[in-house]
C-alpha cells in the first residue's frame, strides 16, 4: 500500500470523464471501495519510528524503502513474498529482526475511518454488495483483517498482491468485473487517487475521486443506494 499520490482531481466527486460516457445514467448495483485513505488511514513514519533504532538508513531513506521504493512495488504486485520482502528491507536497511517482529511493526500503521467505515455498513444493511479493490500487500492485509472486523463484510475482495498488478493496470480492473460479473455503470466505485479514478472512469464505471467522507457519502447517494444524508 504506497504512499498517496500528490495528484488531485478538479472539484466534483464524479469523475469528469463520465460526463460523455454511455453508461453515466446507469445505476449502480455494487459498491466497490480502495482501502488505504478510504477505509483506513495509514501512516508508514509509524512503522520506520519502530524500526529506525535498529537500521542504519537516515529517517526519510527508511520511509523511502517502506512506502515508496522499488522493492514494495514487487512485494505489492506479487513478484516477490512476504519472506522475500522482509528479507530485501533487512538487508537494504541494515538490521537483522525476525520475520513476525518485522510483521508486527510494518503492519501495524492503519487506523479505520469511522465514517466511511459506517456508509459501508448502511451499503450492506441496504444489502448492496460490496467489494475492496486495492493495491496492497500480504501483511497489510492479514493485519487489517485481524484488527478490524469491518473487513470481514464485504462480498469479495481484489487486492494487487494476489493478482500481479497494481492499480491503474488495466489487468486489475478487468480481474474485477469478472470477480464480480458487472461492468460499466453497474459499478461504483470510491478511490483517493486521481490515476486509478480515471482508469474506472474509462472503462465506463461510475467512478468517485474520494476527497472527503461527505463528498462520497453524497455520490453514493445521489446514485440512488442511500436514502440518508450526512
Amino acid at each position: 500500500m504506497r504512499s498517496r499520490s500528490t495528484a488531485r482531481w478538479k472539484a466534483g466527486a464524479i469523475c469528469p470523464e463520465l460526463e460523455a460516457g454511455p453508461e453515466k445514467m446507469s445505476a449502480p448495483s455494487v459498491v466497490v471501495f480502495d482501502l488505504g485513505k478510504v477505509l483506513v488511514d495509514f501512516d508508514y513514519s509509524i512503522a520506520a519510528r519502530k524500526l529506525g533504532p535498529r537500521a542504519r538508513l537516515a529517517d526519510p531513506d527508511l520511509q523511502y524503502l517502506l512506502c515508496r521504493s522499488p522493492l514494495l512495488c514487487q512485494y505489492e504486485t506479487g513478484a516477490i513474498n512476504t519472506a522475500q520482502f522482509h528479507r530485501g528491507v533487512c538487508r537494504a536497511a541494515g538490521f537483522n529482526l525476525a520475520l513476525e517482529e518485522f510483521r508486527a511493526c510494518f503492519g501495524d500503521i492503519f487506523a479505520e475511518i469511522p465514517p466511511m467505515i459506517a456508509l459501508h455498513a448502511e451499503l450492506r444493511a441496504a444489502g448492496v454488495p460490496t467489494w475492496v479493490f486495492s493495491n496492497t500487500n500480504e501483511i497489510a492485509a492479514r493485519h487489517i483483517r485481524r484488527r478490524f472486523p469491518f473487513f470481514s463484510n464485504f462480498d469479495g475482495y481484489v487486492l494487487s498482491y494476489e493478482h500481479g498488478a497494481l492499480k491503474p493496470d488495466a489487468k486489475i480492473y478487468e480481474v474485477l468485473e469478472r470477480q464480480i460479473g458487472r461492468k460499466g455503470g453497474a459499478i461504483l466505485y470510491l478511490d483517493d487517487r486521481a490515476e486509478n479514478v480515471a482508469a474506472g472512469a474509462a472503462r465506463g464505471w461510475r467512478a468517485v475521486l474520494h476527497e472527503t467522507p461527505r463528498k462520497s457519502r453524497r455520490a453514493v447517494s445521489d446514485a440512488g443506494l442511500l436514502v440518508s444524508q450526512l
